[in-house]
């Protein structure tokens, strides 16, 4: 991945169109297979098998399964986009509207707790291909919460976003070790934003 977020092999070549199919697919396979049945059942072969392309392959576009899983949570970020674009944030106030858009993340995890646990492990990975993922998710959220939050100055919306990122974090290793059920990620969100948002509309 380059630092601009467009998907290269690990090498930092570009791709082909082709290969980009390829590398969808491989990373929607491992969306399967996480899903299925969390972190373990993420085998670099059994990607590759299921995906119908060489491991060698898999290896071309992510040095690492946590690398791989960590691209999946930008693949489902995505998804979340783009069913912003279908069905834009509902609220009266810019909070209700990012409330909104935060309890539509939390409950695409509630719908796939295995695969959550998974991309928890891969996400607190070393690998330098971990890091290159997560950020390029940020941008992501960034962009989904910049046309919400126009009214701010820019310095203070990527504060924000920070500041969610982190409780989006806890909350949810707080679930994964047990310490909080799982529909509390939402309202964790929540209640940072209102408190964040708090007095600027």
């Amino acid at each position: 991945m380059s630092e601009s977020g467009t998907a290269t092999a690990v090498d930092g070549s570009p791709l082909t169109a082709k290969a980009l199919v390829r590398r969808q697919r491989i990373v929607e396979t491992a969306i399967e297979l996480g899903t299925e049945g969390g972190y373990e059942a993420v085998h670099m072969r059994v990607v590759a098998e299921r995906a119908g392309v060489a491991l060698a392959t898999v290896y071309r576009y992510f040095e690492s399964k946590d690398h791989l899983l960590s691209a999946a949570v930008s693949e489902w970020t995505s998804q979340l986009q783009s069913q912003l674009n279908r069905s834009p944030a509902r609220g009266d106030q810019p909070v209700d509207r990012l409330v909104d858009v935060l309890r539509r993340a939390s409950r695409g995890i509630e719908r796939r707790p295995r695969f959550a646990a998974a991309l928890i492990r891969a996400l607190h990975s070393p690998d330098p291909g971990v890091g290159s993922a997560a950020a390029k998710v940020g941008q992501q959220i960034r962009a989904m919460a910049t046309p919400i939050l126009s009214d701010l100055p820019a310095p203070d919306v990527d504060g924000i976003v920070a500041v969610l990122g982190h409780v989006w974090d806890s909350s949810i290793m707080a679930w994964a070790n047990g310490r909080t059920p799982i529909s509390a990620i939402g309202d964790e969100l929540e209640n940072a934003a209102r408190l964040l948002l708090a007095g600027r509309y």
